[in-house]
């Protein structure tokens, strides 16, 4: 009998081991780091994969990181990569992601996301600390794969944005325990950003003359606000020079939203994003007040789909049209 309970114990002692999570000693083949993201000290990569194009959901409101949206998430298209890197498990989820949060904070990255383990975010089909991953789009992984599943007990969860040449760059790391390991899933999406262009007198006056009006995308807004952006001068600037050599001429200034809200409030915001750009041009560039007319009309007149970031972007813009 004894030998028996012996050799039972034995064998769990076996099935334990074996279940146990074998970290890597080096890379797998063929994988480098994104060269915009350090790794976590320590960690190797498990698993890589690149797609060249595809959409991507994140439970975010355009840049708005107070909670998660579900209903509505930001659709993402471009290249995008997915890392998942293991590190010693005394490195625990909530460390982890404290730890990308100063280096994205350092870099001047903007933090769209974050949440740590006991934390709930119950605007969604289920909260963080609970079903997450099966509740957010399962984390993307039906497209993208993985090497180990990211749905320990512990999760952690942060999500910035950088921008660099015509792209902008969307990071996810989710952190979570698995076995006797401490996993990475990190996913890099490359967007290409609106290529515009600054505006000058000179292009103005093109496409008026050629079309009747002009799209502006260099004067910037936060989001669901009217107040101009600092950066929105040198814009303001050339459009002033342009109104200002046709002062015999009028103007509507047109401000477009995307479709995210309601009709009711996008027309208002947009009215007034129209008002703040006439008032700016008259009172700080010497516009004449006769020529200009603000007029909001919200998201009925877009250039792109409203179903991609991407688009979104394209309808959100103040127009000059000539009268």
């Amino acid at each position: 009998m004894r030998k028996k309970s012996m050799l039972i114990v034995a064998m769990f002692f076996v099935l334990t081991s074996i279940s146990l999570f074998a970290q890597r000693t080096t890379d797998i083949k063929g994988a480098k780091d994104y060269p915009l993201v350090s790794r976590f000290k320590g960690s190797v990569i498990e698993y890589y994969k690149m797609t060249k194009w595809d959409t991507y959901k994140l439970p975010v409101f355009k840049d708005d990181a107070t909670k998660p949206n579900y209903k509505n998430p930001l659709v993402l298209e471009g290249k995008i990569m997915r890392w998942q890197y293991s590190v010693s498990p005394d490195n625990n989820p909530a460390y982890v992601m404290k730890n990308y949060e100063k280096a994205f904070k350092t870099s001047g990255y903007k933090i769209l996301l974050e949440g740590k383990p006991g934390e709930d975010f119950e605007e969604g089909p289920s909260s963080f600390s609970g079903d997450f991953y099966g509740g957010w789009n399962h984390l993307n992984l039906e497209k993208f794969g993985f090497a180990y599943s990211p749905i320990g007990n512990h999760k952690a969860i942060i999500v910035a944005k950088t921008h660099k040449g015509n792209n902008d760059i969307y990071i996810v790391d989710v952190i979570s325990d698995f076995s006797n390991t401490t996993l990475i899933t990190q996913d890099v999406i490359e967007v290409a950003a609106v290529e515009t262009g600054m505006v000058t007198a000179k292009n103005i006056s093109k496409d008026i003359a050629a079309n009747g009006h002009i799209a502006i995308y260099d004067i910037h807004f936060d989001t669901g606000k009217s107040k101009i952006k600092s950066e929105s001068a040198e814009a303001l600037k050339n459009i002033a020079a342009y109104l200002n050599a046709n002062k015999n001429k009028k103007y509507i200034v047109v401000g477009h939203t995307d479709n995210v809200g309601s009709f009711e409030a996008n027309i208002d915001l947009s009215t007034k994003r129209a008002e703040a750009v006439v008032k700016e041009l008259i009172t700080k560039y010497g516009v004449n007040k006769d020529q200009l007319i603000p007029y909001g009309v919200g998201s009925v007149s877009p250039v792109a789909s409203n179903l991609t970031e991407e688009g979104r972007a394209k309808n959100r813009r103040v127009e000059i049209v000539a009268q």
